[in-house]
């Protein structure tokens, strides 16, 4: 807060000296005859100049905006097409998790009952509307290098996505879900994760392994139609890939 007849400002991380008005003591818990140290005007002279909770409401708020569209996005892939695709596991429901900025741009875990994945979102002003869908690339951060694909969706824009788990299968309840992609949020960042083995050959040996049982399963179920059926691309990415239209 600052005066506005001396530009004598008060932080709430400093107090007043003059007034016994100890640390860290905001200014709306000031006393009501308190006053400006250099002037003697009321508190009603006092103007907001700077307020730190203030851009980080914002942000949170910006960020949350944009997990919301990429929430509603697959919200509607599951009513619409996961549903009956036996893979699928129906305990959970879509859920963005621990998103945070990095870099400037929104990254952070997404659930839903059929992967978990990654995803990084543009920063503020940044178009990805032009990536082209299954492209790869190496992102990295500090507890190693990270295959992310590429891909758009109507609400969310563009946005590049790492597969962590799918199917789900594994997971009993929601909670546990959230649980380990907190942990992934964590882990991401610290360097005693840094893995000695090339981290991109070990997601496309895992990926291998998961189209294969993805495979096996749906030919196991008989009554699935195939068109119901996730294709090879889907599964590749988790189910983010879209299909290029014939």
């Amino acid at each position: 807060m600052e005066c506005k007849i001396c530009w004598t400002p008060y932080d709430p991380a400093e107090g007043d000296d003059t007034r016994q008005i100890s640390e860290g003591t905001p200014f709306i818990a000031l006393p009501d005859d308190w006053s400006c140290p250099n002037c003697d005007a009321p508190k009603e002279q006092f103007l907001v100049s700077e307020d730190p909770g203030s851009d980080a409401m914002r942000e949170a708020a910006w960020i949350g905006g944009r997990t919301e569209a990429l929430v509603t996005d697959f919200t509607e892939v599951w009513h619409a097409k996961m549903r009956d695709v036996p893979m699928v596991n129906k305990v959970l429901h879509v859920q963005a998790v621990g998103f945070r900025l990095h870099d400037g741009r929104p990254l952070g875990v997404l659930i839903s009952p059929w992967f978990m994945n990654l995803v990084m979102l543009p920063a503020e002003g940044e178009d990805w509307s032009d990536l082209m869908a299954g492209a790869k690339e190496v992102i990295g951060f500090p507890s190693g290098e990270y295959e992310f694909i590429h891909n758009t969706r109507e609400m969310t824009g563009g946005y590049k996505a790492c597969s962590l788990f799918s199917p789900m299968g594994d997971f009993n309840t929601q909670a546990q879900a959230v649980e380990v992609a907190e942990a992934v949020m964590v882990a991401l960042f610290d360097e005693e994760h840094r893995a000695e083995t090339d981290r991109a050959a070990d997601i496309r040996a895992n990926r291998e392994a998961e189209i294969a049982a993805a495979e096996e399963a749906a030919s196991e179920e008989d009554e699935v139609k195939v068109s119901d059926a996730p294709t090879r691309r889907q599964v590749i990415s988790g189910g983010l890939a879209v299909e290029d239209a014939d």
